[in-house]
């Protein structure tokens, strides 16, 4: 008797795993003070998006930089030099969300292959893996193939690459914008990481608040048969 097809996990990692806000507020409060920070977050979120959008093939790291040059700048300062690459340099030790690990490993034991997809570089993502302690398939890049979410490069990208069946794939996001949009277009069943509480549309195929329950939402969604 033949086994049945293989099930693809595929994951954001920025503010889905890994925590980005706490990465990127920490550099900011100490780049420009607390009271000058209020508000920068947002604001940064704002820029990168646009930066990406401009300039897909630009790398992560530099994305970074030029998104947090213009965040001091509009606060009406000048990021010095050498602080150019403070996020690509802080992103390695970004804290991981504290029901990740053990997420992630119930579903890699129920047989479940895990991929990142990931508007980052390959360096960076290495790291972040690392930290997340769980073994990953795969992972597909930004800087690799010239593309950021919620462009559809990443999804061509990791058919072309695994071979996957799209009946027996779902997509793990926090990001309505660049993840479960997308998503639902190309007719990729999603579970949206609303950490949040946001509301936006369209909705999801399921939604949880964090990666508790993971495993079993997944199986409900693509049988191991």
């Amino acid at each position: 008797m033949s086994s049945p097809p293989q099930r693809w996990a595929t994951f954001d990692i920025y503010g889905t795993l890994v925590d980005w806000n706490t990465g990127i507020g920490h550099e900011l409060a100490r780049l420009l003070g607390d009271p000058r920070a209020d508000g920068a977050l947002d604001r940064y979120h704002a820029i990168e998006r646009r930066i990406q959008a401009e300039r897909p093939a630009e790398r992560y790291r530099e994305v970074m930089a030029l998104a947090l040059a213009e965040v001091v700048s509009e606060t009406g300062g000048e990021l010095p030099a050498e602080e150019r690459d403070a996020l690509g340099r802080s992103l390695p030790g970004w804290p991981v969300f504290p029901e990740v690990p053990s997420a992630l490993r119930e579903a890699h034991e129920r047989g479940w292959k895990l991929v990142a997809l990931s508007n980052t570089d390959g360096d960076l993502i290495e790291a972040s893996l690392r930290e997340i302690g769980v073994p990953f398939d795969g992972a597909i890049v930004a800087s690799d193939i010239g593309s950021y979410k919620p462009a559809p490069g990443h999804w061509q990208a990791f058919y072309e690459s695994t071979g996957a069946g799209r009946d027996r794939h779902v997509h793990v996001a926090q990001s309505h914008f660049h993840d479960i949009a997308p998503a639902g277009l190309l007719g990729i069943p999603s579970i949206w990481i609303n950490r949040g509480g946001e509301r936006h549309q369209p909705p999801p195929t399921r939604e949880l608040p964090d990666l508790s329950g993971l495993a079993d939402v997944l199986d409900e969604l693509v049988s191991a048969r």
